[in-house]
């Protein structure tokens, strides 16, 4: 927990304490630290309740993690909002869902035009943190939202996607899943069409996403894209054993071909306890999300916060641990440890998943910062881990683009 500066150069009845008084001024350092970075997440799901609940972000909630008040509290540079596309649709639906998604996050931006700015590129990224502003980039998760077609991916493309994530809980017909939240992932890969989406997605600029991928799509990924690409929000499998995380092998293979792993905050990634956990109580938990869910109909938003009320109801009972935020720093610890800190970010998932204790809302972010110089961490990589990593990564992304568009015009 962070500590009050006044309370921090307090000792016993009022005397000065020096190693209080050290602790609060790491406090005081890593907060300047962090409001001076350029702090980007990329994996936030509020597009669900843009659209949905048409849910307006200028305005502090109760529910919920993300809002622009919040936004600022942590002094958040540039999120990625994803339109999430559950895989129980398919075809024109899924290609509909996407879309009235990445307009609900774009409505949000016109409404707010004080505070948002969309963002295409690295350097528009920078334009909006220098003018002040909270840059909004655009995503697409689930593959399945191209509907097999590479001119729905371009139509993404021009309505500013900057990432898509290749699958999401189920296979496409050409890309292989890691499966749920629980169980173990399929060995499927890519196809020869998956193949073609990467490489159109490098002539587009996109950054290739490979969280919620098979280990098998993970290789013919990195085989075929001829740019970095991004794990948008998964942890470590070392530390905890599921699916969704990357093995150390394959954080080491993202990492050489100049890619980015994004540890994300979902409680169900970041502790193996919570991971067996759940595994035993998966039935349970479904079919009481199954009764508490049956009035919200297609309401995804409001079915995320229903799971998130039943799933501490189910840490209270004692069936689920909790888990503490400081997990998500063990996680960026293990894959900095494996690569350095220019292959490792933050990909919340706010909204989208269940937050550990302590990291509930995105002001609270600052707590990461603190974290890392506690452990020592150099300012510039601190600066590398909450940001800079994926402004490389995009600035590379659309490099790869203008190179391919400069090979087809010779």
């Amino acid at each position: 927990m962070l500590s009050s500066p006044l309370l921090a150069l307090a000792g016993v009845g009022g005397a000065f304490s020096p190693a209080s008084a050290a602790a609060d001024s790491i406090e005081c350092r890593a907060r300047e630290l962090h409001f001076r970075s350029l702090v980007i997440d990329t994996h936030v799901d509020i597009a669900q309740r843009c659209f949905f609940e048409q849910f307006d972000m200028g305005r502090r909630d109760a529910e919920g993690s993300v809002d622009i008040p919040r936004l600022r509290e942590g002094g958040v540079g540039a999120v990625f909002c994803a339109a999430w596309v559950p895989a129980k649709l398919s075809g024109a639906s899924a290609v509909k869902r996407a879309l009235d998604l990445l307009d609900a996050v774009r409505e949000q931006v016109r409404l707010h035009p004080g505070d948002l700015a969309l963002a295409r590129t690295a350097e528009e990224i920078r334009r909006a943190h220098r003018d002040g502003k909270i840059a909004v980039v655009l995503c697409v998760e689930g593959g399945h939202a191209i509907d097999n077609d590479l001119a729905v991916l371009r139509s993404f493309a021009v309505l500013g996607a900057r990432y898509m994530t290749l699958t999401h809980f189920a296979d496409t017909d050409w890309a292989g899943s890691s499966g749920g939240l629980v169980g173990a992932g399929g060995s499927k890969g890519l196809s020869e069409f998956g193949r073609e989406v990467v490489r159109e997605m490098n002539r587009l600029g996109m950054v290739v996403d490979v969280s919620h991928v098979s280990d098998r799509t993970f290789a013919d990924v990195l085989e075929t894209s001829a740019a970095p690409v991004m794990a948008s929000h998964s942890c470590c499998r070392a530390i905890c054993p599921a699916m969704r995380n990357l093995t150390d092998d394959m954080i080491r293979a993202l990492a050489a071909r100049g890619g980015l792993l994004q540890i994300t905050f979902h409680v169900g990634f970041l502790s193996a306890e919570y991971h067996a956990a759940m595994c035993a109580v998966m039935a349970e938990f479904e079919s009481r999300s199954r009764i508490r869910n049956e009035e919200f109909g297609d309401n995804e938003a409001r079915m995320l916060r229903q799971d998130e009320l039943l799933r501490a109801e189910m840490v209270r009972e004692g069936k689920l641990p909790p888990v503490n935020w400081e997990k998500i720093v063990e996680h960026v610890d293990h894959a900095t440890q494996l690569v350095g800190a220019e292959h490792v970010g933050l990909g919340s998932d706010f909204d989208g998943a269940f937050m550990p204790e302590g990291m509930e809302d995105a002001s609270m972010l600052p707590r990461i910062t603190e974290a890392l110089l506690r452990r020592g961490y150099a300012d510039e990589d601190i600066r590398k881990i909450v940001g800079e990593n994926v402004l490389r990564v995009l600035a590379d992304a659309e490099r790869v683009a203008q190179e391919t568009a400069a090979g087809a015009s010779s």
